[in-house]
């Protein structure tokens, strides 16, 4: 593409952006949550009421809790429960995160299916924080977030870009190109730079905004980033085993870098990782509220 044409592009798409760059309104009952998790004083049993006026929230929170990839031991049936075994801080990260999944949501279609993108977000989510466990990392909560919002873009393209978003669909479908290259020709921006662009605005953590700028790419990433290569690796590990997979996801290559960022001895022993997988996403895949 001429670069003259390219920056028009990215101008445009910068312009319509700024609606977006103010943090969408949550539901009063996550901002209650949000303010008693900030109160040292906060208790279990004031915590759970609040959450429990947002049927939608506690589903979400109970799903997780229940995930197999989550990785509890035992049946969580209550909010009560689940705060106690998630713990304070990472049902902040959550409610948070789930506050903006939430913010973004529009009309399903035939262009976009917005239960597959949730089932999408959650499996690599959980699959994200249960890799970087069972690695040895102590950042499970910071895992999970990343791999929840590693594609907020999409939804955001879906809403805000609609016609580009058709466009891009559509020359994926009828012209064979590759979503990267028809995100480029449509926007001027990929949905990672997209991605980026927000949290950049948000002033969330640098973590985070390289994981979403690199999650297809994590050898870009700083070699410390350990984020990135955990969440590309659930990533793939949704379209090798076809269970929450995504079809912007479609052909997706393993960027063979994070064999040295996540220690793994040689390519053998990724894949022995990966298969020991495949029946934590089956049950993923039946647990799932869709």
């Amino acid at each position: 593409m001429d670069e003259n044409i390219l920056n028009e592009k990215r101008k445009k798409t910068e312009l319509i952006l700024k609606n977006v760059y103010n943090l969408p309104a949550i539901s009063g009952a996550m901002q209650e949550v949000s303010r008693l998790l900030d109160d040292p004083s906060t208790n279990t049993d004031s915590l759970s009421k609040t959450i429990g006026k947002d049927q939608g929230l506690v589903t979400k929170i109970l799903s997780i809790a229940n995930s197999p990839l989550y990785g509890l031991s035992r049946k969580v049936t209550t909010i009560e429960f689940a705060i106690l075994i998630i713990g304070f801080q990472d049902i902040k990260n959550i409610v948070i995160a789930l506050s903006m999944v939430e913010s973004f949501k529009g009309k399903t279609d035939k262009y976009f299916n917005q239960k597959e993108f949730w089932l999408h977000s959650m499996i690599t989510a959980n699959a994200a924080r249960k890799i970087a466990l069972d690695l040895g990392y102590r950042i499970g909560g910071e895992a999970f977030i990343a791999g929840l919002l590693h594609d907020l873009a999409i939804p955001v393209m879906h809403k805000y870009f609609h016609s580009a978003f058709i466009e891009i669909v559509d020359s994926v479908k009828n012209n064979g190109a590759k979503f990267y290259d028809a995100e480029i020709e449509a926007l001027g921006f990929d949905h990672q730079e997209i991605g980026f662009l927000l949290v950049d605005k948000w002033n969330l953590a640098e973590t985070l905004k390289e994981n979403i700028l690199y999650h297809h790419t994590p050898s870009k990433s700083s070699s410390e980033n350990v984020i990135t290569a955990i969440v590309h690796l659930a990533d793939y590990m949704t379209q090798k085993f076809e269970i929450g997979n995504f079809y912007w996801d479609e052909n997706y290559e393993l960027d063979p870098s994070i064999l040295d960022t996540l220690k793994f001895d040689s390519q053998e022993k990724l894949d022995e990782f990966i298969e020991n997988y495949q029946e934590l996403f089956e049950r993923e895949k039946e647990n799932s509220i869709l």
